[in-house]
């Protein structure tokens, strides 16, 4: 096994427990809307992917780009709002990516959310450095479970796929890890274990507060 050098995160569900909050904006956007999915039908289709893809799965192959897109910001609109009254990280997460900055690893953030929920989820987050790479859902790259989001986090901060470790709370998530060549922790926020399995998974936490308590970073190179 390679040695890790970087950490790919997935934002939703794993940086930050959001994912409640995107639930009812989805459901009232859909209702506003005239859909009637439930909404644990919309979170299973839409979860890991980008906008664009979101908005057909709901509609419509067919639906229009810039339709999708103007779909979508009013539905992140209604999410950001809602998740302001009851923001939180997934516990233990900001120790953590300061944890694995000090020891040398790459902190990288690859997420199908939009320029303006990465920048809110990182205001509201105040870590004491940046990521090294961030890369999001509206730079035109498919969202998971193909790949190409993880693959572009590792390529801009110039480390091999099998030398990072991604971290994802959900199955089209943990499936773009097994693609990209990459390992995978399990955080298990939104998902059962058991929907987040895989060879490739080598850790299945509730949070990242369990993770320090097993010495996860110091046993990396074990």
């Amino acid at each position: 096994m390679k040695a890790t050098r970087a950490l790919v995160f997935d934002m939703d569900g794993t940086m930050v427990d959001s994912m409640p909050a995107h639930a009812r904006a989805w459901e009232h956007f859909a209702r506003s809307h005239g859909n009637t999915m439930p909404v644990a039908e919309i979170l299973r289709r839409t979860t890991g992917r980008n906008g664009v893809e979101c908005i057909r799965e709901l509609f419509g192959a067919d639906t229009p780009e810039d339709r999708a897109l103007e779909l979508i910001a009013q539905k992140e609109e209604i999410y950001r709002e809602a998740f302001s009254r009851e923001f939180r990280e997934v516990k233990g997460f900001g120790a953590f990516a300061a944890q694995a900055r000090a020891q040398g690893l790459k902190i990288t953030v690859a997420t199908a959310g939009d320029k303006h929920n990465i920048a809110y989820v990182l205001r509201h987050l105040k870590l004491a450095h940046a990521p090294d790479a961030i890369v999001g859902g509206d730079e035109g790259l498919p969202g998971k479970p193909e790949p190409a989001l993880f693959l572009e986090a590792a390529r801009r901060v110039g480390i091999a796929p099998a030398e990072c470790i991604v971290f994802e709370d959900a199955p089209f998530g943990i499936e773009a890890a097994r693609r990209a060549g990459m390992r995978a922790v399990a955080i298990c926020s939104t998902h059962s274990p058991e929907q987040l399995s895989g060879p490739h998974v080598v850790a299945q936490v509730r949070d990242f507060e369990q993770l320090t308590k097993t010495n996860f970073l110091e046993n990396l190179h074990a």
